[in-house]
């Protein structure tokens, strides 16, 4: 004859106290994660990238109607202006469409819907002794984006 095994409940599962010790060492593996990923320094860092990306774009444009008409759009001055439709640079139908498709914007101050009524958020001016065109990315959250030829 088998000997028969009498379990009760208790003899399965976890105790509360073993479900709390799991779920402290979980929640501090995750804050552990959470700290060294730091999603708001990745986040502020793509802004940037595509803020040096954008003042490439409108440097790029800059340049291509420089080549093609012999001086710079009407209006750089030595002084940063913002590239906007009002109270601001008015590049925008200079440039588009025959040297870039659409106007970047900051991806934080900016908004582009046409050459009628946009405000890029970047600045833009030449030197003073060599004509060399700045464009800047003023509101970039680590320091100032700038790109110059």
């Amino acid at each position: 004859m088998l000997p028969r095994f009498k379990f009760k409940f208790s003899d399965f599962g976890f105790t509360l106290v073993e479900l709390l010790i799991v779920t402290g060492v979980l929640t501090f593996l995750l804050a552990m994660v959470l700290i060294a990923i730091n999603p708001g320094a990745q986040l502020a860092a793509a802004r940037n990238t595509q803020r040096h990306s954008d003042v490439n774009v409108i440097l790029n444009a800059v340049g291509q109607y420089l080549v093609k008409y012999g001086s710079l759009p009407a209006g750089i001055t030595t002084s940063a202006q913002i590239v906007r439709s009002s109270g601001g640079l008015d590049i925008c139908s200079l440039l588009v469409t025959e040297f870039v498709a659409a106007l970047p914007a900051d991806p934080s101050s900016g908004s582009y819907t046409d050459c009628t009524n946009y405000n890029t958020g970047y600045t833009i001016a030449k030197s003073a002794t060599n004509n060399r065109v700045t464009v800047s990315a003023p509101s970039a959250e680590s320091a100032t984006v700038t790109v110059s030829r």
